[in-house]
């Protein structure tokens, strides 16, 4: 049995992974610090936690949906921490779009820690609702193969990539090429107005068209490009800022793929870190 399965970050993708957790009858703490989030999860079956130490402490398996490394050092480290007051025995998965040296952080603050397995995810709402959400999962076997069960309630695939890091190398990998496609999707769409074709023609024709994309497509679904960068585009500037650090880290240039997200037409430099519950 998974036993008790805690829940950080219940936010825009994480309440309702919280909601299928439910669904799928497991024992479900969870701490939320908005009282209206608190109440739904309450009325759905979630018990609340008072902390993140009461809810690190009561968890066998820990769940973190944050929305990026700033809020995972700050919820995980420091004597109050999830790190620090882990249940012994415990596997702490991290969906949040990050750096390795931030779950090496956390792996490092304490000898005693939990498990700590890296599980980015790529999907919508609508994915998780479908529990059809991929999840990515880096870590030691026998840890991915106690979690994966219990993230099916959301997630499939659920996808073992190998050692720490690796299901994060792949899924900043992904996002960086998302990202040069958005772009190049918004040139082409400006191209497109240029030569007098409608955007609103252009997004549905690509559809079936040999360059048609799953940016293309959503683009389309949702009502062109304005519409799309209003939507995503401060999830696209959170996860091109962290492949920006990663690949600083690991002494990498991004070569093509970020001279194309850096001089498209979309503005994917800054980034807003601040933002709760994640990706």
């Amino acid at each position: 049995m998974a036993g008790t399965v805690g829940f950080l970050g219940a936010g825009q993708l994480g309440e309702p992974m919280v909601a299928r957790l439910l669904a799928a009858d497991h024992d479900v703490l969870v701490y939320a610090r908005r009282d209206d989030v608190r109440s739904r999860l309450v009325d759905r079956g979630a018990t609340p936690a008072g902390s993140v130490a009461e809810l690190a402490r009561g968890s066998d398996i820990l769940i973190a949906c944050l929305y990026a490394d700033a809020q995972l050092r700050e919820t995980g480290l420091g004597p109050e921490g999830f790190i620090a007051n882990a249940k012994p025995g415990s596997v702490f998965v991290s969906h949040t779009t990050g750096t390795l040296a931030t779950l090496q952080a956390l792996q490092e603050s304490s000898p005693a820690g939990p498990v700590i397995l890296d599980g980015p995810v790529s999907g919508t709402v609508e994915n998780i609702d479908a529990g059809t959400l991929t999840v990515l999962l880096g870590g030691p076997a026998d840890a991915v193969a106690r979690v994966t069960p219990v993230l099916s309630a959301y997630a499939e695939p659920v996808v073992p990539t190998g050692e720490l890091g690796s299901a994060l190398a792949i899924k900043l990998v992904n996002n960086l090429l998302f990202a040069a496609n958005a772009q190049l999707l918004a040139a082409a769409t400006e191209l497109g107005g240029q030569l007098g074709v409608e955007p609103t023609a252009l997004l549905s024709t690509l559809q079936v068209c040999s360059a048609r994309s799953h940016v293309a497509a959503h683009a389309h679904r949702i009502g062109g490009m304005e519409r799309f960068e209003e939507m995503a585009g401060h999830f696209l500037r959170k996860d091109v800022a962290a492949c920006r650090e990663a690949a600083i880290e690991a002494g990498v240039d991004l070569g093509l793929l970020g001279m194309a997200v850096r001089e498209g037409p979309l503005s994917l430099d800054a980034v807003d870190t601040t933002r709760e519950g994640t990706r």
